[in-house]
């Protein structure tokens, strides 16, 4: 069994999009691939239940794993960061127990994709952040970089925030959140210079999401 840790340089930097993409990539392999979402804030409606959209997508992804609480046991309804909510709620985040679902999981897996919630620097409670959780976890990072202005700024940042933790990093994928970006291919060979890290793959703007399509962009030849 292996796994990776999927984190982004902010929120809606195309975290899921790119982890379905890897889950498709993956399973075409012919690997039992499944997705985990630890924490979601944010629920709409699905099969008469209030779930959060993102886990619900990977959930309908997954090669084994179809119970939607293993796959996202912490769920909040507002679209806040998680330690808002879970102060709002009187609730506190387990990431003891996180982490065992995650073990869980991956008792029916070849492959886990952890996605995190937001940033790599995202509270959970007043003492942990989602670096916390990375870390308990023990998997290789692979850093999403939502490419819009700004981005060469942000995939820096959380590059070292990653590298201080001393976790692995193995890779990151560019993922094209504005349409209008202007100096897009210079932005994007300044990544690749500034990061030097591999690129496992840069996906377009896509009006209409194609997992398909971004799967075939993605070089797993490189994790």
């Amino acid at each position: 069994m292996s796994g990776y840790f999927i984190t982004g340089t902010d929120t809606d930097s195309g975290k899921t999009f790119i982890t379905l993409a890897l889950m498709q990539a993956l399973q075409q392999q012919g690997k039992r691939v499944n997705a985990y979402k630890p924490v979601a804030a944010g629920t709409e409606r699905f099969a008469g239940q209030s779930l959060n959209p993102d886990a619900w997508l990977m959930l309908q992804g997954n090669s084994t794993v179809k119970d939607y609480a293993m796959i996202n046991p912490v769920l909040f309804d507002e679209f806040v960061a998680p330690h808002l909510a879970a102060r709002q709620h009187n609730r506190r985040i387990d990431i003891d127990g996180l982490v065992k679902n995650y073990q869980s999981i991956a008792a029916q897996s070849d492959v886990v994709l952890v996605e995190g919630a937001g940033g790599w620097l995202v509270p959970l409670d007043e003492k942990h952040d989602i670096a916390d959780l990375a870390r308990r976890l023990q998997l290789p990072v692979i850093l999403v970089v939502g490419i819009r202005l700004g981005c060469i700024n942000h995939a820096r940042l959380t590059l070292q925030a990653i590298r201080h933790t001393g976790i692995e990093l193995i890779g990151w994928v560019g993922s094209v959140v504005d349409e209008d970006m202007q100096f897009l291919a210079g932005n994007i060979d300044t990544l690749k210079s500034m990061l030097n890290l591999p690129c496992l793959g840069i996906v377009p703007f896509m009006q209409k999401p194609d997992v398909n399509a971004a799967a075939a962009l993605l070089a797993l030849d490189l994790l």
